[in-house]
């Protein structure tokens, strides 16, 4: 029994397919519930409801990340130094 091209599972294909199924799901429930918050929280526009579901992705800094380490980049890049 001969095998076609067709029979043939290309297995890597199959797992990027799974990996972004998975990730679109993640998305999807991480804006739905950001979707319930701001309408629990009774935010005054739709400009701050949108704005609250597009930020849903941001996770606030921890400590560790704002204090004491050395910045890699200026804030202004473009601005004289004062050095």
């Amino acid at each position: 029994m001969a095998m076609s091209e067709r029979d043939v599972i290309d297995f890597l294909a199959l797992e990027r397919e799974l990996r972004a199924a998975v990730e679109s799901e993640r998305t999807h429930q991480r804006e739905n519930e950001a979707k319930l918050r701001a309408v629990g929280q009774r935010v005054a526009s739709y400009r701050e409801f949108r704005d609250l579901v597009l930020s849903c992705h941001l996770k606030p800094l921890e400590k560790k990340d704002k204090d004491g380490v050395p910045r890699k980049q200026p804030w202004n890049p473009v601005a004289p130094s004062n050095k």
